[in-house]
């Protein structure tokens, strides 16, 4: 496969987190798995659970940076001001089901709260972005599940024409 580095960035999407009312555990916990694992930190930011600032951010990093890896942390579950999925869907080209159930597949194996995660995976243009939730064990958990598909899935993404090899 390609031995090229991806870029990752990750977003965390905290009302609290955005205030400076709460320490982002769970953002530099990601940014430190994906470093761990071949990627390259690109770009981290707090915003608040606001569709718009989501929204924005996702944009810049994959229309203009052009980060090959975006990995949003927070606003994934039932509470009312969780809207992650609903600020990120309408930005991707495909959505990749596959990925959300893998991460929901492996915390229903820690917790049956894990089936009201709203988690998603999703392309825009050459990049890959996955919504994580917020705490950082479950963020972890999710990660984990997803990381050994993740350079492979960018590969392919941006036009690698190696076979799937298994």
């Amino acid at each position: 496969m390609d031995p090229k580095v991806y870029a990752c960035g990750v977003l965390t999407v905290s009302d609290k987190g955005a205030r400076g009312e709460r320490e982002d555990t769970a953002g530099p916990l990601i940014e430190r798995v994906l470093a761990e694992n071949g990627f390259r930190p690109a770009a981290y930011a707090i915003v608040p659970d606001e569709a718009a600032a989501i929204r924005g951010k996702v944009c810049d990093w994959t229309d203009r940076q052009a980060i090959d890896l975006v990995v949003t942390a927070g606003g994934t579950g039932l509470s009312p001001r969780d809207v992650t999925p609903e600020a990120v869907r309408p930005l991707l080209d495909r959505e990749i089901p596959g990925m959300a159930e893998a991460m929901r597949l492996a915390s229903l194996q820690k917790t049956p709260h894990a089936m009201l995660s709203r988690g998603l995976a999703g392309t825009r243009g050459k990049s890959l972005i996955i919504t994580l939730p917020g705490s950082a064990k479950a963020a972890r958990e999710n990660l984990e599940a997803v990381l050994p598909a993740l350079a492979h899935a960018i590969y392919k993404l941006q036009g690698g024409e190696k076979d799937c090899g298994g």
